[in-house]
């Protein structure tokens, strides 16, 4: 999270938004007594019925890597994912009855967007981290959803934010007596201008402390309906790492996605990615591993640099998303040219240690790439190329697959974040086929034409172009694990990359421009390649391909595998196993 005030008036903004945020009224407490109020929720609950099972032939490591660099996840925002009940909102069964769906495209990992009790649609702000929205069903419908993509080789996981409530949240609305024993569980003051925390008294042109009914102020980072939680305090920090267990240990999630990263623990006016943030986090990762294991966390970081997000990587969350490299990938394929691709791959395979990043194209903050990319499916396409052969762990928004549009913010600087979130568009039928009931928001139009029954039935469709890359990279390691060699080109609008692992090498080609690319040739300075002949095979792309002469240093030279490369096409060349 940068530490420009344009850019974090812009960031707040954009994460009000995305949380689909209402402002809700400051609740009131009763007069202080002598029994000070004490919020509810604070001991785990009992577990419920359903018992979740193991994964069953889910992703297990390659090559020493864990089992998520295995995986490609998809983010599914469950409101607007399939509504089973008919009421338009989607559920946790809407998401079990399309399991089979994600398991034909090839996903085996799965991030829901939050599932507990909030006062927002987007659900960031928790009135109770113990239980799920009655929105979407009950603990064991969730459950039941867990078990049932555990049976089918993926794994889930759920949001965990751990810097802010609900202003509705008991712990919250217990903190305003000044005598309760959850006062300090938040930031509190008597002034607006000075407190013994040294807060800042404004943030981004607004004020962060905000005035209650009882004549107090509390503190927040991003808006009033989320009161900054104070992980300075033990006990907060105690009853976070157990909301931690109650998820891993007695329902059985597999991971987290975990929100704000930099924002966690406040010092003073320095109030991102600070020394007492990664304190907290390394805590917290030596906790939750001790709990399982194998448990995967990934950190939300926005729009820092590699190095920054390397920081926090391995021993405070597993990995964190690569927002440099969403951004190229849509500036690459717009400007035509793979420079910046280029760049952020290799800044991210450098500095970050054993591709522990991962990159994505969009997601629920963002305009949606169809969008972003004018519209043009084929030059979706080629972002989906370029996701899901780089290195790290790729992360899939809902829909992105079949083409759905959307904007965050329009030209005037207004926020639609909610058509970024429309229904998925399941068929051309009434309500997209997302649900039979009525619908509050969307569809876009365009699901007439972009819907999953339609584009499941066409070979050449954005659906079939996704399908197609994720088979690949789940069956050969190197678009997983092996290491990344950019590949020089010819020409500028050309990307190529070379992936070795143990076992294979394989080649990508993928043209970023409106017009064939020929004539071109490829060079490499060197790469763990043996020297001598390699025959090649074209395992996305037609027509025959040349044999790789591989020189003693592992390179290449004026290499020239096919004549022409479509526009915006992909070719994808495996060399000869070694």
């Amino acid at each position: 999270m940068s530490r420009r005030p344009g850019f974090l008036f812009v960031l707040a903004i954009a994460f009000l938004a995305g949380c689909g945020h209402t402002t809700k009224p400051i609740p009131t407490i009763p007069a202080t007594s002598s029994q000070p109020a004490s919020p509810t929720n604070t001991v785990m609950p009992s577990p419920t019925p359903v018992v979740v099972g193991p994964v069953v032939g889910g992703p297990a490591g390659t090559e020493g890597y864990p089992w998520w660099n295995d995986t490609v996840f998809y983010e599914i925002y469950i409101r607007s994912f399939y509504d089973s009940s008919g009421d338009g909102i989607g559920d946790f069964n809407g998401v079990t009855s399309k399991l089979d769906y994600l398991k034909d495209l090839g996903i085996s990992g799965i991030w829901l967007m939050p599932i507990h009790p909030s006062t927002t649609p987007g659900g960031y702000n928790a009135t109770d981290f113990y239980s799920v929205n009655p929105d979407y069903g009950t603990m064991d419908d969730f459950k039941r959803l867990l078990s049932e993509a555990h049976k089918r080789g993926m794994r889930v996981l759920i949001d965990r934010v751990s810097g802010y409530t609900s202003s509705q949240n008991p712990w919250f609305i217990a903190s305003q007596d000044p005598n309760s024993p959850f006062r300090d569980w938040y930031y509190w003051s008597e002034s607006q201008n000075s407190n013994e925390w040294g807060l800042p008294p404004d943030l981004w042109g607004t004020s962060t402390w905000i005035q209650t009914p009882t004549g107090y102020y509390f503190a927040q980072v991003f808006n009033q309906d989320f009161p900054t939680l104070n992980l300075h305090n033990p006990e907060v920090t105690a009853e976070m790492f157990k909301v931690s267990q109650y998820w891993l240990q007695e329902v059985g999630v597999d991971g987290f996605r975990v929100d704000s990263v930099p924002s966690l623990v406040q010092e003073g006016s320095n109030l991102f990615d600070t020394r007492s943030t990664h304190a907290w986090l390394k805590d917290w990762y030596t906790y939750y591993k001790g709990i399982k294991s194998n448990a995967f966390t990934i950190g939300e970081v926005w729009k820092e640099s590699a190095s920054s997000l390397a920081s926090y990587t391995g021993d405070q969350v597993d990995t964190t998303f690569e927002f440099n490299i969403a951004g190229a990938i849509i500036d690459s394929i717009n400007s035509g040219t793979n420079s910046k691709i280029n760049n952020a791959l290799q800044q991210a395979t450098t500095i970050i240690p054993r591709q522990q990043f991962a990159p994505f194209i969009t997601n629920h903050d963002m305009d949606r790439s169809l969008t972003m990319l004018n519209g043009n499916p084929e030059k979706a396409k080629a972002a989906a190329s370029l996701l899901l052969t780089s290195p790290g762990v790729p992360f899939v928004f809902y829909g992105e697959e079949i083409g759905m549009q959307g904007i965050y913010i329009d030209a005037d600087g207004i926020w639609w974040q909610l058509s970024v979130r429309y229904p998925m568009q399941w068929s051309g039928g009434t309500n997209a086929g997302f649900t039979v009931g009525q619908l509050s928001l969307g569809p876009d139009p365009n699901y007439v034409q972009f819907n999953v029954s339609d584009e499941m039935k066409d070979p050449a469709s954005l659906f079939s172009h996704y399908k197609a890359l994720i088979s690949l990279r789940n069956t050969h390691p190197a678009l997983r694990i092996g290491s990344l060699n950019i590949v020089s080109s010819s020409h500028p609008g050309l990307f190529a990359s070379l992936r070795v692992s143990s076992s294979e090498a394989v080649l990508v080609l993928i043209n970023l421009t409106n017009t064939p690319i020929s004539n071109f040739s490829l060079s490499l300075n060197k790469s763990t390649l043996q020297s001598g002949k390699h025959p090649a095979l074209s395992l996305i792309g037609q027509g025959l391909v040349a044999d790789l002469t591989v020189a003693s240093t592992g390179g290449f030279s004026n290499f020239s595998p096919i004549p022409i490369i479509p526009a915006y096409g992909t070719v994808i060349i495996q060399v000869e196993p070694r």
